[in-house]
């Protein structure tokens, strides 16, 4: 394994850990969040009274499950299965 293998390695890690923090920090504080950026109108709209809260819980869910999906490398291998036959990989 070269230099450049472990580095990237590394930087999977280290990328996938933050934004698992990161989209669980948004789920725990979605008050103060929703406090700081104020109201999600298209939430508001197609989510309902209450929708900013309820748009944020997604957004913090589904960033904490495609920063593990990225750190264990497979967000990579299956957006490789899907797309590779299009752009020819």
């Amino acid at each position: 394994m070269n230099y450049y293998n472990e580095l990237t390695i590394y930087m999977s890690y280290i990328i996938g850990i933050l934004g698992f923090i990161g989209g669980l920090a948004v789920v725990v504080y979605r008050e103060r969040v929703k406090r700081f950026i104020g109201d999600i109108a298209w939430f508001e709209k197609n989510l309902g009274p209450g929708g900013t809260y309820t748009g944020l819980l997604f957004i913090g869910l589904g960033t904490s499950i495609l920063s593990v999906l990225f750190m264990t490398g497979t967000m990579q291998e299956m957006l490789k299965k899907l797309l590779g036959p299009i752009f020819g990989i």
